[in-house]
């Protein structure tokens, strides 16, 4: 595989509002994109050239398709927590720092959990969470050998360091946020519950997971697709917020992958925890899940950067402290 050199992100969309210049006959999008909606006065602004960063780093064949227990893994650890430092998030529960270390089959691995407490009910919390783990290189064979995980899941942590930032400037989360990047979900959500067994799930209003958020959904632009919509109200809260923006959230059409229990939300939800998971790939036709070809060039910039606007706006009231989503009977 060719290595990829970074570059200024490529923007189109109707609702991104932002600075263009020429180069030939195309028009690039530059700096920071915002959502604006009618629902109040407040911007939705990330940076798109950072979110391009950081899913160029992550997916990168320097990552070697991140398998825990891999020197690709440990590099990607260090990019989270170097970022997670940069933004100013504190450690979790008496850790020393952002790693929740363990050991399974031998292997060391660890979460990656950085903390951005709340005010008024600061021992209330939120995790917003991805994986970051994928399924390293094949053994032999001709030609590319990486799994870059662009897609799955470099995009989701791409979610959870946008979202990170984002709230640590605007300040408005009365509820304390768990920042997670979980460890080993490709090799059956080992990560989150290792991260389950240690929590008192009473005191976890909400689970925000990202999983594949880099291509456009069957829905069409600007909208995404929420796992197990119907076991609890979390979706439908969702949906309220994000009234005048333009964007719309879907219950999850693909019922017979069973996708709410396949990624890292259902650890928390198995918990009574309303844990679901955003997603936009069309996974039943999508071409690239789990193949060497999920690099970050086959990723639309446009649609993680919309996505990512979307979650900070339709979840800021859970955030805020002014919803409480009702808890997931899991029968």
């Amino acid at each position: 595989m060719k290595r990829i050199i970074y570059v200024s992100a490529l923007i189109a969309s109707s609702m991104l509002s932002c600075q263009t210049v020429k180069k030939g006959n195309q028009k690039v999008g530059v700096s920071t994109v915002v959502l604006s909606t009618n629902v109040d006065a407040d911007l939705i602004s990330i940076d798109s050239s950072l979110v391009k960063k950081h899913l160029y780093t992550l997916a990168s064949d320097e990552m070697a398709g991140r398998k825990p227990g891999t020197e690709g893994m440990e590099k990607a650890t260090r990019y989270i927590e170097q970022e997670f430092k940069r933004i100013g998030l504190k450690t979790f529960a008496g850790l020393k720092t952002y790693r929740q270390e363990f050991t399974y089959k031998g292997i060391k691995m660890s979460n990656i959990i950085g903390v951005l407490e709340g005010e008024s009910k600061k021992d209330e919390f939120v995790v917003v969470s991805a994986h970051h783990d994928h399924l390293g290189t094949k053994k032999g064979g001709e030609g590319d050998r990486i799994f870059n995980g662009a897609n799955d899941d470099a995009s989701g942590v791409v979610g959870v360091l946008s979202l990170a930032e984002y709230f640590t400037k605007k300040g408005v989360n009365e509820r304390s946020i768990l920042f997670v990047c979980f460890t080993a979900e490709e090799m059956g959500l080992i990560g989150s519950k290792h991260f389950g067994k240690g929590i008192d799930a009473s005191k976890f209003i909400a689970g925000i997971n990202l999983e594949m958020i880099g291509k456009t959904p069957s829905f069409g632009p600007n909208t995404a697709w929420l796992t197990g919509f119907e076991r609890s109200d979390f979706g439908k809260i969702i949906q309220n917020n994000l009234i005048g923006t333009g964007y719309q959230l879907f219950p999850d059409p693909y019922k017979k992958f069973n996708l709410f229990f396949r990624s890292d939300n259902a650890s928390l939800a198995r918990l009574g925890v309303p844990s679901h998971t955003f997603s936009t790939t069309p996974i039943d036709v999508d071409k690239d899940y789990h193949k060497v070809s999920d690099e970050a060039e086959t990723l639309n910039m446009t649609v993680i950067t919309e996505t990512i606007k979307a979650v900070a706006k339709g979840t800021e009231s859970i955030i805020k402290g002014k919803d409480t989503p009702t808890r997931v009977v899991i029968e």
